[in-house]
């Protein structure tokens, strides 16, 4: 016998949950249209943006090079306007509290997305100098494409070079959103929140974790399951996290941490330094220093704590 189901029921019920949840955040109850920005549409505006960025490789496969400027313009007339589209949604659910005038969001939104647009040149080159860094810095790879074509480390700065530049902006939901396809994608995860410099090598990738106020200097390579993370989490007198403070580390120029490296809280890894693959590191590591399992343990008083 067919089973029957309730349906209505259960709709009804749902719609109970969303009215309360609604009311509890102060949304309207009826929208004019959708409130908050969408994933879907993001996902798209960011495959539009690295073909842009890189027509002839992450591009459509049926460009040639004579059709390569027109592809680039239409494509980012189209990315530009879809993010435009979104960035007034975030903007319009964050001031939906203090009544911010539509024209208000329309020039808060225009002016962010003219200058994420002329930032793209800045990002290219950025782009650039991690792709030779990762083919510099592995063996295995045999070119530039290869390694723009294959390696999860380059998709997720891809991300995060966009994502960045959107959280500098002032719209720090698209850039998490940006950033959180890549996290599905690579397994990598970097909060658009966090400053890297030129050159930054992601090897292999699978479980780096790379918090919001994490600093990194020019030419630093890492390996897969690094953490960049916070050691604790200040709340105020109410027990709420203080959101915004300096709490993940601070990595200077070419330092190398290899996989599965824990370093927690702000800290600094000083310029040059190699952290070895399993350590646990929760104070500052200076300049030129070797961190590894054995030195942590042959260490009379070591400030470097040793994963057990």
């Amino acid at each position: 016998m067919p089973v029957r189901l309730d349906i209505d029921r259960i709709a009804s019920s749902l719609r109970s949950v969303r009215s309360e949840w609604r009311d509890a955040q102060k949304r309207a109850r009826e929208p004019a249209g959708r409130e908050f920005p969408s994933r879907e549409s993001l996902a798209v505006v960011v495959e539009q943006l690295k073909g842009a960025l890189f027509p002839l490789r992450l591009g459509p496969p049926h460009l040639r090079p004579d059709g390569e400027d027109y592809y680039v313009a239409h494509t980012l007339d189209a990315a530009l306007h879809t993010l435009l589209d979104q960035a007034r949604l975030e903007l319009q659910y964050v001031g939906r509290h203090a009544s911010t005038e539509a024209a208000e969001v329309d020039a808060r939104a225009s002016q962010a997305v003219r200058e994420f647009g002329d930032a793209l040149p800045d990002i290219r080159r950025l782009l650039d100098s991690d792709v030779v860094a990762a083919f510099q810095g592995d063996p295995a790879a045999h070119s530039v494409d290869e390694v723009l074509l294959c390696y999860p480390g380059v998709l997720a700065m891809i991300h995060h070079r966009l994502a960045h530049t959107l959280y500098t902006l002032g719209l720090p939901l698209l850039a998490r959103i940006v950033a959180e396809l890549a996290h599905g994608q690579t397994g990598v995860d970097i909060h658009p929140g966090a400053r890297i410099g030129p050159g930054f090598f992601i090897d292999h990738g699978t479980g780096v974790v790379i918090g919001e106020t994490a600093v990194i200097g020019r030419h630093v390579r890492v390996y897969q399951a690094v953490t960049l993370g916070a050691k604790r989490f200040p709340t105020d007198a109410s027990g709420h996290l203080q959101k915004g403070l300096p709490r993940h580390p601070v990595v200077e120029d070419d330092v190398v941490i290899y996989a599965g490296a824990t370093i927690l809280g702000r800290v600094t890894i000083g310029k040059g330094a190699t952290i070895g693959g399993n350590v646990w590191i929760t104070d500052d590591v200076p300049a030129g220093t070797s961190v590894t399992q054995a030195s942590l343990q042959n260490a009379p008083q070591p400030r470097l704590a040793l994963r057990a």
